[in-house]
Formats: structure tokens, C-alpha cells, sequence
């Protein structure tokens, strides 16, 4: 996802929900980034991450699709 995007900056303004999803994909680069300055990642952090990167991904995938949805909705109209 671009990060300047005017789109998803209007959105971000405009649209609680794609807004929750944004905060929340934060969110969750934050705690990778807690995880992986670790020294010494435990066995239980390692499933974390694989848990987080992969809800992270969930939530680009839902806002991507909205981001589109946006664009078309635009060009039919």
C-alpha cells in the first residue's frame, strides 16, 4: 500500500472503519518491532510474530480491497 496515497489518506479521514483496520495493522507493526529488538526471542514471541505478520497481512488485504472498492466507485461514477 502506497504511502502517500490521497485515497488512503481521505479515507483515513473519513472512514471509521478503514481507520479501526489502520490503527490496528499500526498496532501490530509495533509489536513486531518489540519482538524483533528482542535479544533473545523466546519460542512463545517466534509463534507471536507468525501470529501478528500473519493478522497484519489480514488487515492489508481488507484495506487494500476498500482502497479498491473507493477507486471503482469513482471511475463509475
Amino acid at each position: 500500500m502506497p504511502m502517500n496515497d490521497p485515497l488512503k489518506d481521505e479515507l483515513l479521514a473519513s472512514d471509521p472503519a478503514f481507520r479501526i483496520l489502520w490503527d490496528e495493522h499500526q498496532d501490530c507493526e509495533r509489536r513486531l518491532n518489540e519482538i524483533l529488538h528482542r535479544s533473545m526471542p523466546s519460542q512463545e514471541d517466534e509463534q507471536q510474530e507468525k501470529q501478528i505478520k500473519l493478522h497484519k497481512l489480514v488487515l492489508k488485504d481488507r484495506m487494500e480491497e476498500m482502497l479498491r472498492h473507493h477507486r471503482e466507485s469513482r471511475v463509475s461514477a
